[in-house]
């Protein structure tokens, strides 16, 4: 989530984390951030060793997986299907590409915006704690500069003031942020996604309202969520829905009684795909992909394995008044080749 230019950190699956020496081969992968986690879970590690692997891992921006020389790597994993794709036609991966899981864009907002949004048809809930996001009616309000304090029950919130807008991350830098013009944009033109210079100059004035109005952004979701969970920030702040299931799947948590999530009613998935370098980093992807124990490992951390629902919805079964398991009533934004969201990025941060 945090997408930054080249190698940040390593985290080496099988070194410290109870490997008994019982995995034969090592994978060495460039992952996105917000991966580490999972491949430096105990279980995890035990899950590959079982199966033979030892996994070394360096995190890196999914996009600036691009700039970077992986001779010597057998995968790459970038959190979106955009830099995949590219990233295959640069090392000549053979498709298709192993997409292990996947997590939709979601708009966490405190209790009081919600019933705000709600009252002047900007969202609707179908919970004390989820709802959904009615993306153009938004896109209308941010287009015409409306405040808080143009709309109907804000003045009984003090902390509700100034334009109303949706956090996000640098769409340059960070995924979820560029994956929020592609959704964006793509509402904005009719249902159109963006596929040429002219399609992104249609929509660039909104695209820049959206990102200017913010200022300073965060460098990643990582940060914005857990601002928000602590009561700073923004009332309305664009996450992944791996994040917030990941937290109630803690049990633990501020701030929850006062969380509602609201699904955009057209979003964009983070799909994360796995761009093999060698056959042993194939294999690894498919693993992923089709391993019992390790898909249900990954819906720890959130994520929704690709393929079935059933892990996903036995996992969260308890957390319904939060989570939309079966993402009824939203809508999947396709999403630009790599070149046209960098062109769209840069123009919307000007």
């Amino acid at each position: 989530m945090l997408l930054i230019g080249g190698v940040v950190a390593a985290v080496v699956a099988g070194r410290d984390n109870g490997d008994t020496g019982t995995a034969t081969k090592t994978v060495r992968a460039v992952i996105g951030s917000e991966k580490a986690e999972f491949f430096a879970d105990p279980d995890v590690v035990k899950a590959l060793a079982a199966k033979g692997y030892t996994v070394r891992t360096e995190t890196s921006g999914s996009w600036a997986m691009e700039g970077l020389d992986l001779k010597g790597y057998d995968l790459a994993f970038p959190s979106s299907q955009a830099p995949a794709d590219e990233l295959a036609d640069k090392y000549r991966a053979r498709q298709p590409l192993p997409r292990p899981f996947y997590s939709p864009l979601v708009v966490v907002a405190h209790r009081s915006a919600a019933e705000v949004l709600v009252a002047n048809g900007l969202a609707e809930l179908d919970g004390e704690h989820r709802g959904t996001l009615k993306m153009g009616a938004y896109l209308g309000a941010a287009r015409a500069d409306r405040t808080w304090q143009q709309l109907k029950g804000a003045e009984k919130y003090g902390e509700l003031t100034g334009t109303l807008f949706i956090a996000s991350t640098d769409p340059e830098t960070s995924n979820s942020g560029a994956l929020y013009l592609a959704a964006a944009s793509y509402v904005e033109g009719g249902g159109r996604v963006a596929a040429s210079d002219k399609d992104v100059a249609a929509t660039a004035p909104l695209m820049r309202k959206l990102v200017s109005v913010q200022g300073a952004q965060q460098p990643s979701t990582d940060a914005a969520f857990r601002d928000f969970v602590s009561g700073a920030g923004n009332p309305l702040v664009l996450v992944y829905e791996s994040q917030v299931a990941a937290l109630l799947g803690q049990g633990t948590g501020q701030g929850l009684d006062d969380l509602t999530v609201l699904y955009p009613d057209t979003t964009a998935n983070s799909d994360h795909t796995v761009v093999p370098l060698t056959e042993e980093g194939r294999a690894l992807g498919e693993l992923l992909s089709t391993d019992p124990e390790l898909r249900g490992l990954a819906v720890r951390y959130g994520f929704r394995p690709q393929g079935a629902t059933a892990e996903f919805t036995s996992a969260t079964a308890a957390h319904t008044a939060y989570l939309n398991q079966k993402l009824t009533g939203v809508r999947q934004a396709p999403v630009p080749t790599s070149a046209v969201l960098h062109d769209m990025a840069r123009r919307a941060r000007g």
